[in-house]
């Protein structure tokens, strides 16, 4: 079996020739994600939009992916991970021409809502990567997966200007976003033409129903709807900064609307879990099946707080380093971008280490970090000479990246077959950290916008001392009945 392969990352056949794909996937959809930013100025003139259109446009570009990580981490547990990302790559590239070739801001912003269908990629790849990796490996796979595939982002923050110079004239940023959208369609084939779901011989488990998660004791299912609120209270957040409470985009009518359509979607989701659910009320599951929704619950907080403050982050550094030290814009932006840098080792490292030490002790130590990084952070002003502002923004990013990854080296081995929308849901959680932290940015100063990320870190911390170290192995039923064991931890 593949597994069984030594862990080469020079090599392209087998294991690794699945990872590589996946990451460049991944890489691919965080280019066309974030294709948007660098190229905002050029877009902002040559379309003609005021600052609070460029504004909603960002906004927009990050707000779907909270549900499109739920819905394509369950879709990718029924039909498998190859079939779901190659779709994606090539049904996205459309929205990415659609932006393109926008001439006005309506365009662009149903184009730039629909690509935030992209950013749900990540989730995918997740699943596939366990699937192909051992326990002992996964933590270093999926952090390898997690942080190169994260770099499309600074990829697209280095290059895409370039392109747009080389082309030329106030068209040359339509011919790089339409570049992005060709690699996505042209990977999505190439994805689907070279993977498989599983090694061969293996047995890709899925979900027994598509609707919605299944946990398995009452307690559970209460719990999972609790944790179902904060990622509609974040679409909530986000109406109601475009409303006239906040930046007057959306009519008080709209936002009621939108709020009502929210209150009402959240009671057929929960109509949904009561369904494939419901039976847990009649007979309790078998201790063998079980698994335990605290250890979900405990991933979400914690990917809130590392990967919502670093979307958060990256999106406010380079405004930050040219206010606090004076600097211009293009010195700004590669200063900050010492912090996206970091992704490239960090995450693989938090795996790596979560793979060697433990998950639960990689966790704390990580998280401790996390919040004595932005403290630090909240501590930065002009005083301070600027190598020691952007080793300060280092060593933060150092813990932020090194947490996430070694949050997805735990998520895999919680129900196999449900990974993807495990990874789904803590993913999203991801995004409505960022959410709110972006949120808290306009409504008070950097240094309070740094404490409050760092008092969420503690929190973190405070919750992770709930969570059980993944021991033993997890049950899967095999389509004949029979039951099979996987490893997730040492014996």
């Amino acid at each position: 079996m593949s597994s069984a392969e030594k862990f080469n990352l020079f090599s392209f056949t087998g294991k690794m020739k699945i990872l590589h794909l996946s990451w460049m996937a991944f890489f691919i959809t965080f280019m066309v994600w974030f294709n948007f930013a660098p190229l905002l100025q050029a877009v902002k003139s040559s379309l003609g939009l005021t600052t609070q259109e460029i504004k909603t446009l960002l906004l927009l570009n990050v707000s779907i992916a909270i549900p499109a990580r739920v819905v394509i981490g369950m879709l990718t547990d029924k039909y498998g991970p190859r079939l779901v990302y190659s779709a994606l790559l090539i049904i996205c590239s459309i929205p990415c021409f659609m932006f393109a070739l926008a001439d006005n801001f309506v365009q662009a912003a149903i184009a730039r809502f629909a690509l935030g269908l992209i950013g749900a990629g990540f989730v995918i790849g997740i699943r596939m990567v366990s699937e192909w990796f051992p326990h002992n490996e996964l933590g270093t796979a999926e952090g390898i997966y997690g942080g190169w595939g994260n770099f499309g982002s600074a990829a697209a923050a280095f290059t895409l200007p370039t392109v747009a110079i080389l082309f030329g004239g106030d068209d040359g940023w339509r011919y790089a976003m339409g570049i992005t959208g060709v690699m996505s369609l042209i990977f999505g084939f190439i994805y689907y033409n070279n993977v498989t779901d599983t090694p061969k011989g293996s047995t890709y488990y899925r979900p027994k129903t598509l609707g919605a998660m299944e946990v398995t004791s009452v307690g559970d299912l209460f719990f999972l709807l609790l944790m179902k609120i904060p990622m509609y209270a974040a679409l909530a957040l986000l109406t109601w900064k475009l409303s006239p409470a906040g930046v007057s985009l959306l009519s008080e009518t709209s936002a009621t609307l939108i709020y009502v359509g929210l209150t009402l979607f959240y009671f057929y989701d929960a109509s949904h879990v009561w369904k494939v659910n419901k039976h847990i009320f009649k007979e309790p599951v078998p201790e063998l099946h079980r698994y335990s929704f605290k250890q979900v619950a405990v991933l979400n907080v914690l990917y809130f707080a590392t990967f919502g403050s670093e979307l958060a982050v990256v999106s406010m550094l380079p405004l930050f380093f040219s206010e606090t030290f004076e600097l211009t814009p293009v010195v700004a932006g590669m200063v900050a971008s010492a912090y996206a840098f970091m992704n490239l080792m960090s995450r693989p490292g938090g795996g790596w280490i979560s793979d060697r030490f433990g998950r639960k002790p990689t966790l704390l130590i990580l998280t401790a970090g996390l919040a004595a990084g932005y403290f630090m952070m909240a501590q930065v002003d002009s005083s301070w000479p600027i190598w020691l502002a952007v080793v300060a923004a280092m060593a933060c990013s150092f813990f932020v990246q090194s947490g996430e990854g070694a949050v997805f080296a735990a998520v895999p081995l919680i129900k196999r077959r449900m990974t993807g929308q495990i990874a789904g849901m803590t993913g999203a959680y991801g995004n409505v950290g960022a959410v709110v932290y972006l949120t808290v940015l306009s409504l008070v100063d950097y240094s309070t916008f740094f404490y409050v990320i760092a008092g969420t870190a503690v929190l973190g911390f405070v919750t992770l001392l709930f969570m059980e170290e993944p021991s033993g192995q997890i049950a899967e039923i095999n389509e004949d009945g029979s039951v099979e064991l996987i490893d997730v931890a040492k014996a």
